[in-house]
């Protein structure tokens, strides 16, 4: 399109005081603090912005209370500050959630163990959570959530954390660095390093949809690409020892109401792992696993293995589910991209704790990290970039600025606004929930063309001018742009989105050019994309 043609040449135009390389939470988060403080940034993603780890999480803006255990005290408390602030600039996106965790005799965490774990978590919190925890007896659990296993149940605890869109909160980032003079382009993969002098002054660039090559100088070069972390590293220093530890995390969602959960709840698997039942729209989701990978993370998929742990782990939890195979309406999986120098034992005990390092030409390399604690990560990393370009910058005041849709106001309120207009609550609540106050943009294209008013899938509240607003004024370039990260039908449906892409790939044509020929490769292309998200390896 117009506006991708136009980054395109604005990236190969001038000199920028940095380009960051990788458009997930972490990249994402450094473009928006870097441009806020007045630096000019580029922002390079090889997929879309989000496609890696940061749209396959278990969606959580959470203090991190299995964190507790291995005492990382300073990361819980970090991240409790944080969720407080996410909840705060962007109230649309991030929500509070009740966890429920039940406790059993015989349990590796006894009642006692937990309530003083969590007495833990409110304190890190300053007791500025939505609500302090309290404490269940067995009958009282077994209200909350009746359809958890009761046989040797001796009670629990309720306490609060709480659920994102993870896809859209990175895009949310994205679009704040833009709104602060950051030039952003995803489908653009880093093929090389510029040198001068011994240092990296620049990334060649190749793009993925118009297939040309181009130079985009730096005074600095930053690298957040997570999982692909090292294969960034080898282009400055072909001996540089591992970075990462990919530590791959699998998900299933099922129906709803087949678990019965009417909250979230926080189990035990039968291995002693903590894992989470999550409710997602019409879906249960459960997870998450913990493999450390050799996988490589294009290929980051569940196994058969992973599907039968989380299953088991389910049906153990909520004796009535009797969930199968057959009852897995999609199952993915993500690499956590952990630094492999706070590396010590297995990946379930490694830290979650993110580090910043300078490379021999001068690239700072930022491992590690969490999606909740992404605005400190890339406070340091802008601090280092601040050291290297010898510059100070005032500090902006991000801690405060809402992030993108963000100034919204009473959600309650616009939701009421909303369904006048749309009729249907659900339709109503999505778009609040997923554009904040840009939501009134999105509906203004029905208003110009009723028939974009229609529901994508029947009871599921995506509605056609998603598609169209995604293309023009969300970066979205292919079907899975937007049915993966844009809108989640292909984690919520059993075709993944298939049986709708023709009609989706016919809204996005008009403002992308695509040619009847276009269309079909873009549906072959969406074929792919999804059968590398969502097949299950054996």
């Amino acid at each position: 399109s117009l506006a991708r043609t136009e980054q395109v040449v604005r990236l190969g135009q001038r000199r920028f005081d940095v380009v960051v390389i990788g458009g997930g939470i972490t990249g994402a988060g450094i473009a928006r603090e870097a441009a806020q403080r007045g630096l000019d940034v580029a922002l390079v993603e090889r997929d879309d912005f989000a496609s890696g780890t940061s749209s396959r999480s278990s969606r959580l803006v959470h203090g991190g209370v299995r964190y507790l255990e291995h005492g990382h005290l300073r990361l819980v408390f970090e991240a409790c500050h944080e969720r407080r602030l996410l909840l705060n600039i962007a109230p649309h996106l991030v929500h509070p959630l009740r966890f429920t965790w039940p406790v059993y005799a015989g349990s590796r965490i006894p009642r006692w163990k937990l309530r003083a774990g969590l007495l833990v978590y409110d304190v890190l919190a300053l007791f500025r959570n939505v609500a302090p925890h309290r404490g269940l007896s067995a009958r009282a659990l077994a209200e909350a959530e009746p359809q958890l296993e009761r046989q040797a149940l001796t009670g629990g605890a309720q306490y609060f954390d709480a659920a994102t869109d993870d896809a859209r909160l990175t895009l949310a980032t994205v679009l704040d660095a833009a709104r602060a003079g950051a030039t952003v382009l995803n489908h653009a993969e880093v093929s090389g390093l510029m040198w001068t002098d011994g240092r990296v002054s620049g990334v060649h660039v190749t793009d993925r949809l118009g297939g040309r090559t181009f130079d985009v100088e730096a005074a600095c070069v930053v690298s957040a690409a997570g999982p692909w972390t090292d294969s960034i590293r080898k282009l400055e220093d072909p001996g540089a020892a591992p970075a990462v530890l990919g530590s791959k995390g699998a998900h299933i969602a099922v129906p709803a109401e087949r678990v019965g959960n009417r909250g979230a709840v926080t189990l035990l698997a039968p291995d002693g792992r903590v894992m989470f039942v999550l409710p997602a729209g019409s879906c249960s989701v459960i997870g998450t696993t913990e493999t450390d990978g050799t996988v490589s993370p294009d290929a980051a998929r569940a196994t058969r293995a992973d599907v039968d742990y989380l299953l088991a782990s389910a049906n153990r939890a909520f004796p009535e589910a009797k969930l199968t195979t057959d009852d897995v309406i999609a199952a993915w999986a993500g690499i956590r991209p952990l630094a492999a120098i706070a590396h010590r034992g297995d990946a379930n005990s490694a830290s979650r704790e993110h580090l910043v390092a300078t490379g021999p030409g001068g690239v700072i390399t930022v491992t590690g990290g969490k999606l909740t604690t992404y605005r400190v990560i890339a406070e340091d990393t802008v601090r280092a970039v601040l050291r290297a370009l010898h510059r100070r910058a005032p500090r902006s005041a991000p801690d405060r600025a809402p992030l993108a849709g963000g100034d919204i106001g009473d959600l309650d309120a616009a939701i009421e606004t909303a369904r006048g207009r749309t009729e249907a609550v659900d339709i109503a609540q999505r778009l609040v929930y997923a554009y904040g106050s840009a939501w009134t943009r999105v509906w203004a294209r029905v208003e110009r063309d009723d028939a974009l008013a229609r529901r994508l899938v029947a009871d599921l509240p995506y509605i056609e001018a998603e598609v169209v607003h995604a293309v023009e004024d969300e970066y979205a370039c292919t079907l899975a742009d937007v049915l993966v990260r844009r809108v989640h039908v292909a984690f919520e449906t059993r075709d993944h989105g298939r049986g709708v892409a023709p009609r989706v790939a016919a809204l996005m044509a008009p403002s992308l050019g695509w040619t009847d020929r276009g269309v079909a490769l873009a549906l072959a292309e969406f074929d792919a994309a999804i059968a590398r998200i969502f097949s299950v390896d054996d």
